[in-house]
């Protein structure tokens, strides 16, 4: 299958694409945290992560599953408050750490690694607002005679993931230098940690009190 798209439409595509990467949130803080906190093998982990969680809400909004949250108020609460407890959870646990120095990368096991990698999962997966901008973003793009809808859905979500490729993991290289100044410094690890804690807590408390629309 071919998908003929004219090349305004992928200008217009890709540059929405990489403006939506480059700004922040829930997914941008949790790889850029796990990074200077353990450097840049947790920061591939946490990143990957949330690349599989953000494929789940593509695959949902191909298959029209993302509507469900945009029009039943109870599956929008649902998973909100499950999203925002998990992100505030994750903030109480950096707000009570006691500042010990970040381990560097030969230090992380595999376990350690794939726990990063399904906490940045359940973050994109548990983000209610992620599904309703893919299903509110994605379907602009959708052309009538190019091919089905969902499979023009699937592609552009894919490319958005794709984008992320391209810019996310330069950012997590640059980010895994803070690791040298926090190790062995434990005043400083601490301070880290209640600063994530605080923004983990206040994205949580900003998901709880969002809206649908």
């Amino acid at each position: 299958m071919v998908f003929d798209y004219s090349l305004a439409h992928w200008a217009t595509f890709f540059t929405a694409a990489v403006l939506l990467n480059l700004s922040p949130g829930p997914d941008m803080a949790f790889i850029l945290a796990q990074t200077a906190k353990r450097g840049v093998r947790a920061g591939f982990s946490a990143m990957f992560g949330i690349w599989a969680g953000a494929f789940v809400h593509v695959i949902f909004a191909a298959l029209g599953l993302s509507a469900i949250l945009a029009t039943s108020a109870t599956a929008f609460s649902v998973v909100k408050w499950v999203g925002s407890i998990y992100l505030i959870w994750l903030g109480l646990q950096a707000l009570c750490a006691k500042g010990t120095a970040y381990a560097v990368n030969a230090n992380i096991s595999p376990k350690g690694l794939m726990k990063i990698f399904q906490q940045g999962v359940l973050v994109a997966v548990l983000n209610p607002k992620v599904a309703i901008f893919f299903l509110a973003f994605l379907p602009q793009f959708v052309e009538a005679g190019i091919g089905p809808a969902s499979a023009q859905l699937f592609l552009h979500g894919f490319l958005i993931i794709g984008v992320a490729a391209l810019i996310e993991p330069p950012l997590v290289i640059v980010g895994s230098k803070l690791t040298g100044y926090l190790s062995n410094n434990v005043c400083l690890s601490r301070w880290m940690d209640r600063g994530l804690g605080a923004l983990f807590v206040g994205l949580g408390i900003k998901l709880a009190t969002s809206d649908r629309i």
